[in-house]
């Protein structure tokens, strides 16, 4: 039986357990510029373990990508610098670390990214309720504008240069974000994806530019060192389609026939992405529908205690067990989860902006 505390081999790496953490957006980049700080990299220090797994924060590839006030980018040479801070204290702990490639299309506001204009999107369609300015205040979200064929060219330049800057920074891969109601997720989903050009419309259509992002990504770094996020049936960020299972099945089934390392997948009981306590009930299981089409690793988040990782480890329905919330007040939550040690309880109100407080300052255990 596999066990949270069994070794596994992780592309080019090895991996000496099965708990990871997960990409967990925090705001706390300094400013202006967006770049990473000795505060991150001890932040990140400190989640990491021997062999361990470690996501960052969602990173966004440009300007035009970001989507909350004071998160990171990965499209700057400070920003690079930055991040160098966070890779060497991760592989100081003998920890392994991936950047997430992030544009958050049309989940932004123009007042953070003013040169560029209102948020951008596969389709003109705004996202219900309201989003977050650069001046941390609440307002409703914009109608986005439509992204013409040559702004998709733009952006996937961007990502080649993101990828590009995440091997100065010393990352050991990267994993792009295409789950949670963002950029290539909006195109993904019909609910969001109204185009009728070559990237709307049928499932080869819309998986048309998320494949292309892949593949751009994957002529910086080798198949085995990319991954990628998604979120099957996720409601966050107003997201919808209209037949999930035949869109993801083909989406997953492209994702093998370029033999990448992983598939990171968000179970939908959890789909409002860490924006609430609830857990729904009662809904499909990600890992069951779609873990069969992948052959590489197969990455679960969403809703886990550490017994519910430890059972889906043993049934073989995923090889490792993302955790958010617990990771962040748990520093060495492996460490728990594998000698059943008791966890420290988190504090929302720290989670989004700030210093050291519900940063840096969960005690480990003794």
């Amino acid at each position: 039986m596999t066990e949270v505390s069994s070794s596994l081999g992780f592309g080019k790496k090895q991996l000496s357990h099965r708990i990871v953490l997960a990409p967990l957006t925090r705001m706390r980049s300094a400013q202006p510029g967006d770049i990473p700080t000795e505060l991150n990299a001890e932040y990140y220090g400190q989640r990491a373990s021997q062999g361990g797994f470690l996501i960052t924060e969602a990173t966004q590839i440009s300007k035009q990508g970001k989507g909350y006030p004071a998160t990171p980018g990965i499209h700057s040479d400070e920003q690079v610098e930055g991040w160098k801070k966070v890779t060497e204290a991760v592989h100081a702990k003998g920890g392994i670390i991936f950047l997430q490639l992030w544009h958050v299309g049309r989940i932004s506001h123009s007042s953070l990214h003013p040169e560029d204009g209102l948020p951008v999107a596969p389709s003109p369609i705004a996202p219900a309720g309201k989003t977050m300015t650069a001046d941390f205040k609440q307002a409703p979200y914009e109608t986005p504008r439509a992204l013409e064929i040559e702004d998709l060219e733009k952006i996937l330049a961007d990502y080649r240069r993101a990828s590009e800057n995440a091997k100065k920074a010393g990352f050991d891969g990267v994993e792009i974000h295409m789950a949670n109601g963002y950029l290539l997720d909006q195109f993904l989903q019909n609910g969001s994806n109204q185009r009728s050009d070559e990237y709307g419309g049928s499932i080869e259509n819309r998986l048309k530019f998320p494949l292309r992002v892949l593949d751009e990504v994957t002529k910086v770094w080798s198949v085995d060192e990319v991954g990628v996020r998604i979120s099957p049936y996720g409601t966050f960020n107003s997201m919808s389609d209209s037949d999930p299972i035949p869109l993801f099945e083909s989406l997953i089934k492209e994702f093998n026939a370029r033999k990448i390392l992983y598939v990171h997948a968000i179970e939908p009981r959890a789909s409002m992405a860490g924006g609430a306590e609830t857990v729904i009930a009662d809904v499909p299981s990600t890992s069951e529908l779609f873990r069969k089409h992948f052959q590489g690793i197969w990455i679960s988040a969403g809703g886990y205690t550490p017994e519910l990782a430890k059972e889906g480890i043993a049934k073989g329905n995923t090889d490792l067990v993302a955790f958010g919330r617990y990771f962040i007040s748990n520093p060495d939550l492996p460490k728990r989860v594998i000698h059943g040690i008791e966890l420290n309880p988190y504090n929302r109100k720290t989670f989004y902006g700030g210093g050291k407080e519900g940063y840096t300052d969960y005690p480990f255990a003794s």
